[in-house]
């Protein structure tokens, strides 16, 4: 589990890899991830876009970009949460992702909050010293 923690908005992802959607002989490795939102602060917020970055095991780097995540811009009250749960694919048997979360606040602030790193491992991959 990752967590991160931005103007009382705590994120939280944890990974989880698929060998039943991966096909290592062709090259594809397949990541579920859930992610929740909790609003830990006094004012509501609602969630407008979402910025990742997924990069893999040779560094080859990808973002994703657009509004909301799974087709909703949750908003979220003093002590609300929203969870979700999404995928990714890569070529290779680890990788990692990151990113974040354009919110705007009830008074029309915007402000991004951090999605934590996090890891996507399969029992494939090697394990390397960084």
């Amino acid at each position: 589990m990752y967590i991160s923690v931005t103007r009382d908005i705590q994120v939280t992802a944890l990974p989880d890899f698929l060998p039943e959607r991966s096909d290592p002989a062709q090259d594809r490795f397949v990541w579920s991830y859930t992610i929740e939102i909790a609003n830990l602060g006094k004012e509501r917020v609602q969630l407008l876009s979402r910025h990742w970055i997924i990069i893999d095991a040779y560094g080859r780097r990808e973002e994703v970009k657009g509004p909301g995540v799974v087709g909703e811009q949750p908003i979220l009250e003093p002590g609300e949460s929203f969870r979700y749960a999404s995928g990714c694919p890569l070529s290779t048997p680890s990788g990692m992702m990151q990113g974040s979360y354009t919110m705007i606040t009830e008074g029309g602030e915007t402000f991004d909050i951090e999605v934590p790193a996090f890891s996507l491992d399969s029992p494939l991959s090697k394990p390397t010293l960084n």
